[in-house]
């Protein structure tokens, strides 16, 4: 019988770039060690999901912390994109609208979840809910992947 081994997101990152992008959001998030770490983890995961999908996906505004540190380190963030995917992985926020449902951003998240369990990585739940715990002050959990038109 075949088993796969689920991953972790922090397992695709070199070791040197998962410490700047945790020490990143200690520093600037004002977040403990430890869920810096699980923040980075996850959007590793989130991106590698993007890569092995062509459905739209969305990051829970905890993971998309992790997304913006990780794509402020260019070259960092464009070598992963390369090696995980193939290609640049695009952050396009969307368009907000003031009645986004919480249940219909639950249902999106859960969507994600099960594109990442399906990529083989491992899912930190309390990450992924709405309220998660850590906001995104830049995008409010609008943000998506930029799929290439070949996977739209």
């Amino acid at each position: 019988m075949h088993s796969t081994r689920t991953r972790h997101g922090r397992d695709l990152i070199a070791p040197a770039t998962f410490d700047r992008l945790t020490g990143r959001l200690i520093a600037h998030h004002d977040l403990d060690s430890d869920t810096a770490e699980r923040v980075v983890d996850q959007a590793a995961a989130f991106i590698a999901a993007c890569a092995a999908t062509s459905a739209p996906l969305s990051p829970s505004a905890a993971v998309d912390l992790g997304w913006h540190a990780f794509i402020l380190h260019t070259r960092d963030y464009a070598a992963f994109c390369e090696t995980v995917a193939g290609g640049f992985i695009h952050h396009v926020p969307h368009v907000e609208s003031a009645n986004t449902e919480e249940a219909a951003v639950q249902t999106a998240l859960e969507q994600t979840m099960a594109a990442i369990r399906a990529a083989g990585m491992w899912v930190d739940e309390e990450l992924w809910r709405v309220d998660g715990g850590v906001k995104c002050s830049q995008c409010h959990n609008g943000c998506a992947d930029d799929p290439p038109p070949d996977r739209a």
